[in-house]
């Protein structure tokens, strides 16, 4: 009869596991791979793995033209396309010194609140599906359709849309634009109040969220955390706000601040912004003056030789693009400054002492999108 070994509780409880997470797993929203150190269900440490989806983005630009850099830029950061877009748009005519029309500035405004709308959607439907809420998932894309289906009308494209030209738009908005915008906004406004009841105040969500995964403002600034994350944490670091493009410095707004810096509150932070972005469009939508729908520009654009450095707010935070021209048709060296990747960072600073539960909170809070950081 074999004797049987009794190994001590203690010895159970001390030993350390190293678990991996994803590559593809559903909380990771992508090929992330998350090593994790486990004492139980408490992370010690974790050490993410990048690479998986990466597709020499940056390297790429160096051969292609400045036109077609914008489409490289609408497969970094997805959810913000438009918005990716706009950066470019903005460092090439910066460099030209070319002045869009004012009609230009205002679609691009709008175009890029909802695209910020509609990514905060796709977040918040997942953020309830990693926690156990799968109703927020139905709800989230049922509601992110009716974006899609704007930009589908006026863009040709409901995902990847490469709308922004340097110097304008690929054409003019759609007749039915505005109309369709305006009952979106009156739409919308009805709907979201839903994600409140469902999620916001729903006890288990709230005690899952808060006091977890806590980010202070000095560690925000040493991270680099932008966005609604930062801000989260009373980083305050809107473009928007502090280096205004388009006509942002037209439209009233709020620069949602918060002070708690907890998983809960980078939910609110969002939240907030969606009600924001509705406000920005509803004072624009109306005004959107007649004219051209793109600046006279040659047909190659050649930058000027020297450093040029753009940055925009993405649904995420700072977007920067920084470029050195020699002054040929392609730039010597284009880098972008993504806002994910820095989001990332911090991930594993947030989990420690946290159970691996919370890890699924506090990851989606910071709402990465994977294919921005292997750029």
């Amino acid at each position: 009869m074999k004797e049987v070994i009794h190994t001590p509780v203690k010895a159970l409880e001390e030993e350390e596991y190293h678990i991996n997470m994803g590559p593809q797993h559903p909380s990771t929203h992508g090929v992330l791979r998350l090593v994790v150190s486990l004492q139980g269900e408490i992370v010690k440490s974790l050490k993410p793995h990048c690479g998986y989806i990466h597709r020499g983005i940056e390297k790429m630009c160096e051969k292609d033209t400045y036109p077609q850099i914008i489409h490289l830029t609408d497969r970094m950061d997805y959810l913000s396309a438009h918005i990716n877009n706009h950066g470019v748009c903005l460092l090439v005519e910066d460099a030209l010194q070319i002045e869009v029309p004012e009609r230009v500035k205002y679609i691009r405004t709008i175009i890029d609140e909802l695209t910020r709308i509609q990514s905060h959607q796709l977040w918040w439907a997942c953020f309830g599906m990693d926690l156990g809420g799968l109703t927020c998932f139905f709800y989230g894309l049922r509601d992110r359709e009716k974006i899609l289906d704007i930009f589908e009308e006026s863009c040709g494209s409901r995902l990847l849309h490469s709308y922004y030209t340097p110097g304008g738009l690929m054409w003019d908005i759609h007749p039915n634009f505005q109309k369709s915008v305006k009952d979106f906004i009156k739409y919308f406004r009805k709907k979201i109040k839903d994600y409140d009841r469902l999620l916001s105040g729903n006890i288990i969500f709230m005690e899952r969220t808060k006091n977890v995964g806590h980010l202070s403002k000095e560690d925000a600034i040493s991270y680099g955390i932008t966005g609604p994350s930062g801000r989260a944490s009373g980083f305050s670091c809107d473009i928007r706000k502090h280096h205004p493009y388009g006509v942002y410095d037209k439209a009233d707004f709020r620069e949602i601040l918060f002070t708690e810096g907890d998983t809960y509150h980078r939910y609110i932070a969002r939240m907030d912004e969606m009600h924001e972005s509705m406000k920005i469009i509803e004072q624009l939508i109306d005004n959107i003056p007649a004219g051209d729908f793109s600046a006279k520009m040659k047909a190659v654009i050649k930058l000027p030789a020297g450093e040029y450095y753009q940055r925009v707010e993405t649904a995420r935070g700072e977007m920067g693009i920084y470029c050195i021209s020699d002054g040929n048709k392609t730039p010597y060296r284009i880098k972008f400054r993504s806002p994910n990747f820095s989001n990332l960072g911090v991930l594993d600073h947030l989990s420690r002492g946290f159970k691996i539960a919370d890890l699924v909170a506090i990851g989606a809070s910071l709402d990465f999108v994977i294919p921005d950081i292997d750029r």
